[in-house]
């Protein structure tokens, strides 16, 4: 206890012996920091944005399927696999969403100060971010999660015309698979 006091001391005298143009030069170093804040806004608002335009591709899925089984058009071919093709669309749209907001709360907490409301929340523990490694883990994750939902929906729109196409497709799953379970399996050693 008595160390760290001197220690504290000594750093109090340093500082008072520091010259004024290093001190202002210190400051205006460390308040640049607060651009981060652009970074965060924007991320923010793109997020709410694909919240937005994934939320209007659900609400047309939801008009398609009204339409197509209460409507006066009748069945539409190819029904099934439009429907099919927006909604992972929309959820692929969701996910790149979740990046930015996990990208910008991390920035905050990063750069600029703890969220003392997420503090208090049950739910803060998913955005809780102590270090640049951790908000690259959980960025990756889920830039793999979007990635994975991209190839389902590449997969459902191609057409297979021969046994080595549709081995290709197996094959590629299950790389997919073996990344996802290999992904989980670090989370387990935490």
């Amino acid at each position: 206890m008595k160390e760290q006091h001197t220690e504290e001391q000594h750093l109090a005298m340093d500082k008072a012996h520091q010259p004024w143009y290093e001190a202002a030069f210190e400051n205006t170093l460390w308040n640049t920091r607060f651009f981060v804040l652009l970074a965060v806004i924007f991320s923010m608002l793109g997020g709410i944005a694909l919240f937005i335009v994934a939320s209007v591709d659900v609400t047309h899925v939801v008009g398609m399927i009204w339409g197509n089984y209460f409507g006066a058009s009748g069945h539409l071919q190819d029904f099934h696999e439009r429907i099919v093709a927006e909604l992972i669309g929309a959820i692929d749209l969701y996910l790149i969403a979740i990046v930015l907001f996990i990208f910008g709360f991390g920035l905050y907490e990063l750069f600029i100060s703890k969220i003392d409301v997420a503090e208090r929340s049950a739910a803060s523990k998913i955005l809780e971010i102590h270090s640049l490694d951790e908000l690259k883990d959980k960025l990756a994750k889920v830039i793999i999660m979007v990635l994975i939902v991209g190839f389902f929906k590449r997969a459902m729109n191609t057409t297979y015309s021969g046994p080595i196409e549709m081995l290709s497709l197996a094959g590629a799953i299950l790389f997919l698979a073996l990344a996802f379970y290999f992904m989980h399996k670090g989370d387990s050693h935490k």
